[in-house]
């Protein structure tokens, strides 16, 4: 007699069917669930930097680095080339104004200025002889005008004479006539001799003008050269100390060539570098400090060099009071230059987060400190410590300021302690 086999309902094959299409499910879930900006990442707290948002004072400020300057610099080059025949002094030497400091030979010069003396020396012997001709031939003009005017008044007193004799018929009209041309005759030659003195007159004036027009020019280009000559001897410009000095008896100096530099001792200027990305920002009146031997110096912008060289470009500093005492030309300070007058602001600690984040958002610590997650700020300005809040926290909150390089896409931080 036959047995009725009744089916099994969950057979090994179903079972293993059914926890595949489970596995499957779940992968996917997973899948969605840790690409869906869920993820997180257990972190210990002791590989992190956590800090805390706080009100205070906020001045936004760069660090720079100064030099120490004397106030006045005067560079002494050379007005015209020459050989180093003479040194008076050597660098670092304390000088008067006036004092020597070298003699430079150069003889093209010298010789300039000996023909040009002579060239001098020429013209105002010819200029001389030149008056004296001028002279000598005014006065026979002059001599001439005098003859000339004896004849016309003698001319004139025959011509009236006649003239009143032929009135009363005691002369005969030929007699008259002479007398009249004569006059006449004697009257055309004294306007001619006035008219040639006056032009005369005019034209030794012109020539003494132009002759003593040349002359001063002349006269000029001799001081010129003398001057030049003077300067071969380079002299101390002001008071001060000589630096940067270098030439050696016997060196050849070109023209404009530096010789060294003369330093006002009466104080000091503070000449900063600064990132060429500032330039917009910086102007004068802008404040500084540093310190030096424990205590706190304020410094204020007094010029602006514009001119940018690999990549920075220059400002003068003043001291504002008193300037520290053992300061030393040449000495490097560290200067906060401040961009922006103190406010009270928000402070964010500075750390390795930016690099990641830019500014943009921030691992924000929960209040019960086990999880950080991701919350988006704005920055505003920054100081060398601290960055300006505007928006994204509030003071007390806690976040993590250490670099976020190795989180990747994580979403949310499990602190463990």
């Amino acid at each position: 007699m036959d047995r009725i086999i009744e089916k099994k309902t969950w057979n090994t094959k179903r079972i293993l069917t059914i926890a595949g299409i489970t596995g499957i499910v779940l992968l996917i879930a997973g899948s969605i669930y840790f690409t869906s900006g869920k993820s997180k990442l257990d972190v210990d707290t002791e590989r992190l930097t956590i800090s805390e948002i706080k009100k205070g004072p906020f001045q936004e400020f760069i660090p720079v680095n100064g030099v120490v300057m004397p106030l006045t610099t005067i560079f002494l080059d050379a007005s015209d080339g020459g050989r180093v025949e003479e040194k008076f002094v050597e660098d670092g030497a304390k000088l008067k104004k006036g004092d020597p400091i070298l003699k430079l030979s150069n003889t093209d010069l010298e010789l300039s200025l000996a023909n040009e003396e002579t060239a001098v020396y020429a013209n105002q012997t010819q200029m001389q002889i030149s008056h004296s001709q001028a002279q000598q031939n005014t006065i026979t003009k002059l001599n001439n005008m005098a003859d000339v005017d004896v004849a016309f008044k003698e001319a004139d007193r025959i011509y009236k004479l006649d003239k009143d004799l032929y009135a009363k018929k005691a002369i005969g009209s030929q007699e008259y006539q002479t007398a009249q041309n004569q006059y006449q005759y004697q009257l055309s030659r004294k306007k001619l001799a006035a008219q040639i003195l006056e032009q005369d007159s005019a034209m030794v004036k012109q020539q003494q003008s132009q002759t003593k027009e040349q002359y001063a020019q002349m006269k000029n280009t001799l001081d010129l050269l003398r001057k030049k000559v003077s300067d071969l001897t380079v002299r101390a410009p002001i008071d001060g100390q000589l630096t940067s000095f270098d030439a050696e008896i016997g060196q050849n100096k070109n023209k404009g060539e530096h010789l060294g530099q003369m330093d006002v001792l009466s104080g000091f200027k503070v000449r900063v570098g600064i990132e060429e990305h500032y330039i917009s920002r910086i102007f004068t009146g802008l404040t500084g400090d540093f310190q030096f031997a424990d205590k706190t110096y304020k410094l204020v912008i007094k010029k602006v060099f514009t001119q940018v060289v690999n990549g920075q470009f220059q400002v003068d500093m003043a001291f504002v009071g008193p300037t520290p005492t053992g300061i030393r030309k040449g000495q490097t300070l560290q200067v906060r230059l401040a961009l922006s007058d103190q406010t009270t602001a928000l402070l964010l600690p500075k750390g390795g987060f930016y690099q990641q984040t830019g500014g943009n958002w921030i691992f924000k610590v929960s209040e019960d400190g086990k999880k950080a997650y991701k919350v988006d700020i704005q920055i505003n300005r920054q100081s060398p410590d601290y960055y300006e809040l505007t928006s994204g926290l509030k003071e007390g909150d806690k976040v993590i300021t250490s670099s976020y390089e190795t989180y990747g896409d994580i979403q949310e931080l499990v602190l463990k302690k």
